[in-house]
């Protein structure tokens, strides 16, 4: 028989028959109908990857318009956006959302990066630079250094009050950043240990960690360190701050709100999308009517999932049931190829009791659902003149009023001042508009919107900045959202859920889902790694085959910056000398470990 090769004329014909077969069958099928339970960035970046491979996507989210079309207002027509998100310089996905998949002017959808301070009773504790724009010491401008020297020398005049003895001993967090990701082995250790506990071992003094470290965790992770996962901690501070001197470069949404002006143009988008119309079958001479291209997308939103049904023949989801809060009517979605869920823990638990068989079957899910979630308020403050401060986003810091909360204030009227009539609802602007946020604010809950203004207004902002003592509150909002967002408990990253679940065609998606060997390098309660999740549970419904023939391309997922020379050089190292330690036979028979502070 005669050799071929790659281009002999018996391959390439075999290669196109191939080809149309392929794409023939796929014509034929009816494409996959696929549900995703979630709205947030999560379900939108899963919803975006599944359409543009072909699929029929339901939306089911508990909010009215999960789209973002009709932007939500207070009794008094003002706008309102629960939680003021930030965009780091690490975000390449989203960015690539905006600009690319998108088109839109980045200009336009985001501020500059700005700086950020730290207010304690005391008053200005410390301020964030701003690393791309030049760092500077004593006013002088210094060039980018390798990472975590050029964010040391860069703070050095920065910090009012900690002395630089205290901020020296940060140092002691940087073996452990060199030695929590040496295996996973390592990792669940370090995992199962608190922050707090690892920030004594470590030698960070009390200080250092009560006036800058504990209110940074409390509003990047809400939670305080002795409440927090050592392991998930060290990711939130490296991917923010020590991963590049620019790392910790911070913008924010310049108009409107996040859904407004990024997923409603993305669920505009993904609305246009037709499903492909199947060949039309007839006799010779026959005339065929062609039926009318049906939507990609349909949104129910005011809809809460109750349970999820899975095939008794095949185990995997078939179909789920939901409850339109408008009219209270139960009703269900059925014929599913796949579902996506895109939940937090508080979703996950009420979807998880109303799955019998499913809890049956994927007992991850179940000790998912097990997890506690965080307490979140959001405050809106509209005054009668204008309070200049001295940097546009703020943390409060050691506030006894916050009764145990991350607290933060943004300059509204400062970030988002291209149109300042929009902050008043198409109004005349008399003033500065404060969004302010409460994180682990469980000890805040009970309390009535009156007494949580008068705290800001008497006994937080005016401390911080002076000048919000002289100005008077012309309207307020506030909003509670109970159990809203992850909380990253020691030893609870085995619990959190997988990508991919025991159920072939059931996903989950989300910042707190475990990708396995997909992880992306956003860490923590972040939007960019959220939106991955989605894109990767979608790419992982493709690989399975659940999309259906010729329909398994992957969503494109951009890495995020490689670690600095000396950092990756540094882990080689400590896990090359921690791995011959433990090989040692008289190691092992003590039981001794390389990393003798966790266990």
């Amino acid at each position: 028989m005669e050799n071929t090769t790659e281009d002999s004329p018996a391959v390439t014909l075999m290669f196109w028959t191939l080809y149309a077969a392929t794409h023939a069958a796929a014509l034929l099928q009816p494409p996959a109908h696929i549900a995703i339970v979630g709205g947030g960035w999560s379900g939108w970046g899963a919803a975006k990857a599944l359409i543009e491979n072909g699929a029929k996507v339901t939306l089911l989210d508990a909010v009215p318009d999960p789209t973002g079309k009709t932007p939500f207002l207070t009794p008094t027509g003002k706008p309102f956006e629960a939680g003021t998100r930030g965009f780091w310089m690490d975000y390449p996905n989203i960015v690539s959302l905006v600009t690319s998949d998108l088109g839109l002017d980045e200009n336009a959808v985001f501020t500059d990066y700005t700086n950020s301070s730290f207010y304690s009773p005391d008053g200005l504790e410390a301020t964030a630079p701003v690393f791309s724009k030049g760092a500077k010491i004593f006013g002088q401008t210094i060039p980018e250094l390798p990472s975590p020297l050029g964010q040391v020398v860069a703070t050095v005049d920065l910090f009012e009050r900690v002395p630089i003895a205290d901020r020296v001993t940060m140092l002691g967090l940087l073996y452990g950043m060199l030695d929590f990701v040496r295996d996973e082995t390592t990792f669940e250790a370090y995992d199962r240990m608190s922050a707090h506990q690892l920030f004594i071992k470590m030698g960070i003094s009390k200080r250092m960690v009560d006036d800058f470290i504990k209110p940074t965790l409390l509003v990047g992770l809400f939670k305080p360190p002795e409440e927090l996962s050592a392991a998930v901690a060290m990711e939130l501070l490296y991917f923010y701050a020590l991963a590049h001197q620019t790392a910790f470069d911070v913008r924010w949404i310049k108009s409107k709100s996040i859904t407004e002006l990024i997923l409603a143009p993305l669920a505009d988008k993904l609305a246009s999308y037709k499903l492909p119309i199947p060949p039309a079958q007839g006799t010779a001479g026959e005339v065929v009517a062609v039926p009318e291209a049906e939507a990609a997308l349909t949104v129910l939103g005011g809809s809460f999932v109750s349970g999820l049904q899975l095939d008794p023949g095949t185990g995997q989801v078939s179909g789920l049931t939901y409850t339109d809060r408008a009219t209270g009517e139960k009703r269900s979605l059925e014929g599913l190829s796949g579902c996506v869920l895109a939940l937090g823990a508080k979703g996950m638990k009420s979807v998880v009791q109303g799955s019998p068989a499913l809890a049956r079957r994927a007992p991850e899910l179940c000790a998912a659902a097990s997890l506690d979630a965080i307490d979140v308020i959001s405050v809106r403050l509209w005054l009668d003149r204008t309070v200049p401060t001295r940097t546009p986003a703020n943390v409060f810091s050691r506030f006894e009023e916050l009764r145990g909360a991350g607290g933060t204030f943004f300059m509204l009227d400062q970030l988002q001042d291209d149109n300042p009539t929009l902050l008043w609802g198409n109004a005349e602007p008399q003033g500065s508009v404060v969004a302010c946020d409460f994180y682990n604010a469980g000890a805040l809950l009970a309390l009535p919107d009156e007494e949580l203004t008068r705290i800001l207004m008497e006994d937080l902002l005016p401390v911080a900045v002076s000048a919000f003592g002289e100005a008077k509150l012309v309207d307020s909002y506030v909003q509670r959202f109970p159990g809203a967002v992850t909380w990253f408990s020691p030893g609870s990253y085995r619990k959190r859920p997988p990508l991919q679940t025991p159920v072939s065609n059931l996903v989950c998606a989300g910042d707190w889902v475990r990708m396995g060997e997909r992880e992306h390098g956003a860490k923590g309660l972040c939007q960019e790694r959220a939106y991955v999740s989605g894109l990767e549970a979608s790419n992982a419904l493709a690989r399975n085959g659940h999309l259906g023939v010729g329909m398994g391309r992957q969503h494109i997922v951009i890495p995020i910056r490689d670690d600095e020379p000396q950092v990756v050089a540094g882990r080689a190292v400590n896990k090359a000398l921690a791995d011959a330690f433990t090989a040692n036979p008289l190691v092992k028979a003590l039981g001794l470990k390389a990393s003798p502070w966790v266990r």
